[in-house]
């Protein structure tokens, strides 16, 4: 089969669905081509003993009417068709450490954030303010964050650590701590992770913070559907496998089913180091692909998924981070076999509106990928199965163990409320998402070098642009804007947040 396009996507993470809506609402014709069985990349949801668990999407923010996800949700078609549910008012994250009985709270909106923390820190209201407000400031200093396309954001912003400017508010290593006990949102490190990584990731949740009844793949179902109204087609089972090339641009995608698809432009919401590689080398110049390939990427995860007996444990509307060491709040990642895991978030997943009962919990860990390394030549998904042995499946059960002594720790009657427990390691989510080593987050974003890790959509292949986690932010948030910024380099920025912008004033 050959077919012809305006636009050939190629990988249907949320990047590359929001990017194809936004050219198909452009008139573009538009195809997304997907490897798997399921579209969504981490917006995948899957199923145990029935039980809906989520791939990547544990809670969501920003949603709120007139904040900027809720924006960017509604311009694309979605926001009305979304089944949410609202996070605690005071509390949507607890940061918990060892050793220590409070539950320091993460509350919705910045006046309660202040006010539910102050009681734990009576003595610390003038920092906390003050921390507030440097969130709000990083995070004006990026326009589209705000749908505006007026100036570029500000320099300085790039260059700030997050845990140096912690240390200059505070002397208080218990508040630095409970404000940064979140930071397995972007698997933050002291001496590289930047403030404003820790700033978009936390602000959009204390503006609001959601849920997604039943999952995820919601957000995927609404994504297509507004694709195909707009005339978008889709593809799974369609993993892109070469690329012919002539004259400076990109032709054709080729599948491994044998179809090939042409088009004018095309988009790759795949990881960028595999995207050069299926390319060519020889395609782009030698210090460019270097950089990309040398890039680090972020830790990947190990994630348990309990399946809970009916009515053995009241749900919780809020997660948990818990930490063991006040003190390592940043190196959790650096872990020894004895000391893992350091840190963990433990979300319980919601299926409707008045939950009284947990139905299941995920609990998730770092895990270096050198731990699974030797069984890194086996591949497997649902649209390719492959065993990946019994040694593998030893590891799995021996750190399933090792886990759950530690949750029993903050939930004590954990083991009499489980009807069973899965697991995925770092392979499965590079064999499911397609990021390199199964990482989090994409690249590590470097506060002392903040050009080395920039990737600018616009690649120097006159029809080749990148989307996804890996260009700018990761988070539905940062992938939604990072979509934006992609198809304004085609459609051109200011046409485009206009045009967001008006739309936006005529649903008002």
């Amino acid at each position: 089969m050959k077919k012809k396009y305006d636009v050939v996507i190629v990988g249907s993470g949320l990047g590359g669905l929001v990017s194809a809506i936004i050219l198909a609402k452009e008139g573009k014709s538009v195809c997304v081509l997907e490897k798997n069985n399921q579209f969504g990349g981490n917006l995948q949801t899957f199923v145990r003993d029935k039980t809906i668990f989520d791939t990547g999407i544990h809670y969501i923010g920003g949603l709120s009417e007139g904040q900027n996800l809720h924006s960017y949700f509604s311009y694309i078609g979605i926001i009305d068709h979304l089944r949410l549910k609202k996070m605690d008012e005071d509390a949507y994250d607890v940061i918990t450490f060892e050793g220590d009985p409070n539950q320091y709270p993460h509350a919705q909106g910045y006046e309660n954030f202040v006010q539910q923390l102050v009681k734990y820190f009576p003595d610390e209201e003038k920092v906390i303010r003050e921390y507030c407000n440097k969130l709000i400031y990083a995070c004006d200093s990026f326009p589209l964050y705000n749908l505006k396309n007026d100036g570029g954001y500000q320099n300085e912003v790039l260059s700030i650590n997050a845990k140096a400017l912690l240390d200059e508010l505070t002397p208080n290593e218990k508040l630095k701590a409970v404000l940064a006990g979140s930071n397995f949102l972007y698997a933050g490190d002291d001496y590289r992770t930047p403030f404003y990584v820790h700033a978009l990731s936390v602000n959009s949740y204390i503006q609001s913070s959601w849920r997604c009844l039943n999952g995820g793949s919601q957000i995927t179902k609404e994504l297509i559907k507004q694709l195909k109204k707009f005339g978008g087609e889709t593809y799974k089972h369609s993993e892109v496998i070469d690329f012919t090339y002539e004259n400076g641009k990109l032709l054709s995608a080729k599948t491994k089913n044998g179809n090939e698809y042409f088009g004018d432009i095309f988009i790759s919401n795949i990881e960028p180091k595999t995207t050069l590689n299926l390319i060519g080398k020889d395609k782009f110049r030698k210090p460019y692909y270097d950089r990309i390939q040398s890039l680090e990427v972020i830790i990947a995860p190990f994630s348990i998924y309990i399946v809970l007996k009916s009515e053995s444990l009241p749900y919780r509307n809020y997660n948990n981070y818990h930490v063991k060491d006040a003190s390592r709040v940043w190196k959790a990642a650096e872990y020894t076999q004895e000391s893992w895991p350091e840190c963990y978030m433990i979300s319980m997943n919601v299926s409707e509106e008045n939950q009284v009962w947990a139905e299941s919990i995920t609990a998730i860990t770092y895990m270096r990928f050198d731990e699974v390394q030797q069984w890194e030549n086996t591949k497997n998904t649902v649209a390719n199965k492959e065993e990946r042995g019994e040694e593998y499946e030893k590891f799995k059960n021996d750190k399933i163990e090792i886990f759950l002594q530690e949750i029993e720790k903050k939930i004590p009657n954990i083991r009499e409320c489980i009807k069973s427990v899965h697991a995925s390691t770092p392979l499965s989510y590079r064999d499911y998402i397609g990021g390199h080593n199964g990482n989090l987050y994409g690249y590590v974003k470097d506060s002392n070098n903040p050009m080395k890790t920039f990737i600018s959509p616009k690649t120097k292949i006159e029809n080749l642009f990148l989307t996804g986690q890996s260009i700018s932010m990761h988070g539905v948030l940062g992938v939604t804007i990072g979509a934006v910024v992609t198809c304004s380099e085609i459609v051109g920025k200011e046409y485009l947040v206009n045009k967001i912008n008006s739309e936006l004033k005529v649903k008002e």
